[in-house]
């Protein structure tokens, strides 16, 4: 018998150096939508990237990648 369950979304953005794994608050809502729901805690999801997502002991991890450039 086949069973097919959906995995778990996880959505992860690196803050200061640090990994910051976040949960999925609504698995309906669009990738996009959940990282402007994070954007009002962590400022630098304003002005991120979603990469292609892996999947990863049994979740499927999306990570929000900056694309602040820097000066020079």
């Amino acid at each position: 018998m086949l069973l097919a369950t959906q995995l778990e979304r996880v959505f992860i953005i690196k803050d200061n150096g640090q990994e910051i794994r976040l949960t999925d608050p609504e698995p309906k809502w669009s990738v996009e939508s959940v990282m402007n729901f994070y954007a009002n805690s962590y400022p630098i999801l304003t002005n991120a990237k979603v990469s292609v997502p892996q999947i990863k002991d049994d979740t499927i991890q999306y990570k929000f990648e900056s694309v602040m450039g820097t000066k020079g």
